[in-house]
């Protein structure tokens, strides 16, 4: 029985996700989380989930971070991003960091229930008006790289790096985590070595080019 979490802020298109999975897939597990640290906290749980609907903007996921989050600490959970975000090149990006596939959040429920029964079936689904145009875009070198980079982090640093993004220092992090102080300096040690920076701004640079802006709302 496929197993499904829907990761989406909004409780209005969580039900209209749900309901379109149940439809399409008999006898689904579905599960919802409205922010990263719940899905994180939901797929530890349960590691056997065979795929995130994921929406790139929720608390605690700003435009590419949390597919990055997903992709390195559980790689083998595909993930369907949904998303306002439609243009072709945000849509190359999110196949770039490693994503199953992209519905946009104007799609039907007939072509969310194709999107998900293709990715089910270990395959891609890209919207048809919208393939040929990402087709033609050619990946670009610094996701791809960026992408390796970042599924080199456990999922301690990840949280870290995310804490060093926001602008804490190594005891408000210790602080936040429940870790000590010297916990944290060896994480950000191997963090600054896994993504070949030197400091704290360079690797908050490295997380701001996964940024996207703000999208706009389709209920």
């Amino acid at each position: 029985m496929p197993s499904l979490l829907i990761a989406d802020d909004h409780p209005l298109f969580r039900a209209a996700l749900r309901q379109a999975a149940i439809a399409c897939v008999h006898g689904c597990a579905v599960s919802e989380a409205a922010d990263l640290a719940d899905v994180l906290a939901a797929l530890t749980a349960a590691p056997d989930t065979d795929l995130v609907l994921l929406d790139l903007h929720m608390p605690g996921s700003q435009g590419l971070s949390g597919l990055a989050a997903l992709r390195g600490q559980h790689p083998g959970v595909a993930v369907l991003v949904v998303s306002a975000h439609d243009e072709p090149r945000t849509v190359r990006r999110v196949l770039d960091h490693g994503a199953a596939g992209f519905i946009p959040k104007s799609a039907s429920p007939a072509q969310i229930g194709e999107a998900i029964r293709a990715v089910l079936d270990c395959g891609t689904w890209i919207p048809p008006d919208l393939a040929r145009a990402v087709e033609t875009l050619a990946p670009d070198p610094r996701d791809t790289d960026l992408a390796a980079r970042l599924a080199r982090l456990t999922e301690q640093q990840y949280r870290v790096l995310a804490l060093i993004g926001e602008g804490l220092l190594n005891k408000q992090i210790a602080d936040r985590l429940a870790i000590q102080e010297r916990t944290v300096k060896a994480h950000v040690t191997a963090i600054f070595e896994k993504l070949g920076v030197r400091n704290r701004t360079q690797a908050g640079l490295l997380l701001r080019s996964l940024d996207l802006g703000e999208p706009t709302r389709v209920l």
